[in-house]
């Protein structure tokens, strides 16, 4: 698995995270770049990659599911851990090792954005995963992540019902003991973003100083 394709905007000095935005399933990397100007982001240096499987008018993380784009299991585990070897190559590839890296991702995407941390603890920062959810099983990082606490914010909707109950506390759950968790959910919001998790997200980029606080 390669990724291929990005859209790319990296003009920022070294001290200036890179957001590595994830798109979910069937979408393609014009979905999420625009979010970033919601978010207190709209001048940050950002890559937004393409999955790599072509599936329908767009692409799919994963080739292999149990429904919607959604893989369970020792499939999601196998998935998730080759996806995030691939976006750790294109990003070792593409962005100075001495600029931070911010991953944000949606559903799909929202798996590997905070998977990325697991996969690789001192590479990436920070996560913000738009109802995402968890692999199951350990990864090598894990360990690290106790000690690191790396900050993860995570939101979802009260009324998604694409992933099982279970995963979506199990996503929780991992990160409160893996890091520093700042999870939402959205009352009556299915499986989308919305104005209040944006407004959120920039709350939690500044507050963690991913993004300069805005001035109104």
């Amino acid at each position: 698995m390669k990724i291929t394709k990005a859209l790319t905007r990296l003009n920022g000095s070294s001290s200036d995270p890179v957001f590595v935005l994830l798109h979910g399933w069937g979408s393609n990397e014009y979905d999420l770049p625009d979010l970033l100007r919601y978010c207190g982001a709209g001048s940050a240096d950002y890559a937004s990659l393409r999955a790599p499987i072509a599936y329908g008018m767009g692409f799919t993380w994963f080739g292999d599911w149990a429904h919607e784009g959604v893989p369970e299991g020792g499939s999601l585990t196998r998935q998730a851990y080759d996806a995030a070897a691939a976006i750790d190559a294109w990003v070792r590839g593409s962005i100075p090792a001495d600029r931070p890296v911010v991953t944000m991702g949606f559903s799909q995407g929202g798996l590997l954005a905070a998977h990325m941390l697991r996969f690789d603890p001192a590479r990436y920062a920070a996560a913000v995963s738009f109802s995402g959810w968890l692999a199951p099983g350990v990864m090598d990082g894990d360990k690290a992540l106790e000690e690191s606490q790396p900050p993860v914010f995570y939101g979802h909707g009260s009324i998604d019902d694409i992933f099982p109950s279970s995963d979506v506390k199990a996503m929780g759950a991992f990160w409160r003991a893996h890091g520093t968790l700042s999870e939402h959910i959205y009352p009556g919001m299915a499986h989308s973003i919305n104005m209040d998790e944006l407004r959120d997200v920039q709350r939690f980029l500044e507050a963690n100083d991913l993004v300069r606080p805005q001035i109104w």
